[in-house]
């Protein structure tokens, strides 16, 4: 099927928000007296923070009737920080103006919280050239499930079979192929040899690599 849409993961791809999530993290866990290693934090990259903070409650043995308050002062420490330190990931402009040029309709789809979106939209200058963006936020389940890349499809009236996505994570990368999706991973660079990455139609260093002959090869 003709590819028609491009929709882009936000947190480790468009921004280099995953370090500001953990420092986060850190602060709120520590008055829990939990301390995690930076391991430890790889294993639930690209799990919204619900279940990223009940994951790591539960293993240190803290009542569940701390999550959701816990949730909360991670997500406000972690939007803080992100306004005050987030920087664009390298390519991110050539990325959206080699689709605008292919005239694709573009859409946003993350596990983070609805406030991310909007702020990336204002930040980075796009909310003109966004036709659908979907947070994972309120849904039953978040990735790796593929709902949030069936509903940003629907969104952009689009087949996911038309819908090229690009991913920084294991778990974003197994939610865009459930979705039927061709999807294109950017990992960070200490994870880039990691052989999950197999599953992914095109594996790249950087967003600012992506071009022509790519595309061709997806499409």
């Amino acid at each position: 099927m003709k590819k028609t849409a491009v929709i882009f993961d936000i947190d480790g791809l468009l921004i280099n928000s995953e370090p500001l999530w953990n420092k986060a993290a850190n602060e709120i866990f520590r008055q829990y007296g939990i301390s995690l290693t930076e391991a430890q934090y790889t294993t639930t990259t690209g799990l919204r923070s619900k279940e990223f903070v009940a994951h790591w409650l539960h293993e240190y043995k803290i009542p569940s009737t701390e999550y959701n308050r816990a949730e909360q002062r991670v997500i406000d420490q972690a939007m803080l920080y992100i306004d005050q330190e987030a920087t664009l990931m390298p390519g991110v402009e050539h990325i959206f103006q080699f689709f605008l040029e292919k005239q694709f309709k573009i859409g946003l789809a993350t596990s983070s919280p609805t406030a991310l979106i909007e702020w990336v939209k204002d930040k980075l200058g796009i909310r003109s050239l966004i036709h659908a963006s979907c947070s994972a936020q309120h849904l039953p389940y978040a990735k790796p499930h593929p709902q949030v890349y069936l509903d940003c499809a629907s969104a952009l009236h689009s087949s996911p079979l038309a819908c090229i996505c690009f991913e920084d994570s294991f778990y974003g990368m197994l939610a865009a192929k459930s979705a039927r999706m061709t999807c294109v991973v950017v990992p960070a660079a200490e994870a880039l040899k990691q052989e999950h990455w197999a599953a992914a139609d095109l594996k790249l260093s950087s967003l600012q690599n992506f071009g022509a002959l790519h595309f061709d090869m997806l499409a």
